[in-house]
């Protein structure tokens, strides 16, 4: 038995497509099929069923799937306990999330979350497509992203739980000394230098979104591509041109930064939470406790007077 037959097989589960999960897991497709042919010759049984598509998991593959994820973790809670610092570990949450909301939104949540619950925690930042393989094999315990109803993050809802615990607003911004002469939409006789991320980064896609619905449009050209909101970011501080920002990555540089749109140029997020229902650590029902107690309080605070005197 290898580790990763068990984290190849949970990818494939959850995406439905070998060719996605292979690349998901860093695997040539001939590889990765060998991985999960040698996990159904261990087991015995038939795990895929290979006649149909999208890929789907036989009455076995579904029996095993919950068993499989239960005892990824267990290997992986039991590999940190031995590692020397047994007890550290079992208190330790490992979260993963996009760099912004690492850098921007964390800290402050890791002050509530924590508090009373003798928590430590792990970050793993990355992009979308990291962090969710992350949870999916087992590799995170919590994953923290971004969510818009146009590019859904898809998570099987019978496995994860999921919890919305926030709302971060995606808007353009401009160094404050640039602010008069750089505004959106721009003029084709005069086009504004954007600050733009890379083809396929999830933010990227959103403003892709923004610009399509915007009622004028956009003149402009890409002077600067990243993956990372704080790169833009500090290409923006720097006068270099107009980015798309999550307000904490803006928030993070004070007045340095001021929209460089109305809220049409602008798109609310959801930031929502998720955690494998399988998972079984203390520290994570833990910290899924505070979560639950925080949106249940924002729920409240959010209903109608009259609703809550019902």
């Amino acid at each position: 038995m290898d580790i990763r037959w068990l984290q190849d097989f949970l990818t494939v589960a959850e995406r439905g497509n070998f060719t996605r999960a292979a690349e998901e897991r860093n695997a040539s497709q001939a590889a990765f099929s060998r991985r999960i042919q040698a996990l159904e010759t261990w087991l015995g049984v038939t795990l895929i069923d290979r006649s149909v598509f999208p890929t789907r998991l036989t009455p076995e593959g579904e029996r095993f799937r919950e068993t499989a994820a239960e005892t990824l973790h267990q290997l992986l809670d039991a590999k940190t306990g031995l590692s020397g610092q047994p007890t550290a570990k079992r208190d330790q949450v490992v979260i993963a999330l996009p760099h912004a909301l690492a850098t921007g939104r964390l800290p402050g949540w890791w002050a509530s979350w924590s508090q009373g619950r003798a928590l430590s925690c792990k970050v793993a930042p990355g992009n979308v497509h990291d962090t969710v393989t992350a949870l999916v094999s087992g590799a995170v315990d919590l994953l923290v992203c971004f969510h818009h109803a146009q590019q859904p993050i898809h998570l099987d809802a019978e496995r994860y739980d999921r919890l919305v615990i926030g709302v971060e607003h995606l808007r353009p911004y401009v160094a404050a000394e640039h602010a008069e002469r750089w505004r959106l939409p721009g003029k084709a006789k005069a086009p504004l230098p954007l600050l733009m991320y890379s083809a396929g980064a999830y933010l990227g896609r959103m403003v892709d979104l923004i610009i399509e619905a915007a009622p004028e449009p956009l003149a402009g050209h890409r002077l600067v591509e990243s993956d990372m909101a704080d790169v833009l970011r500090d290409m923006a501080v720097a006068g270099y041109g107009i980015a798309w920002l999550p307000e904490c990555a803006a928030e993070a540089v004070g007045p340095k930064l001021v929209p460089a749109g109305g809220e049409t140029w602008a798109m609310p997020l959801s930031l929502v939470a998720y955690r494998d229902s399988s998972n079984r650590k203390p520290a994570l029902h833990r910290l899924w406790a505070g979560l639950a107690g925080d949106h249940e309080e924002r729920q409240n605070q959010a209903a109608p007077a009259s609703a809550k005197g019902a």
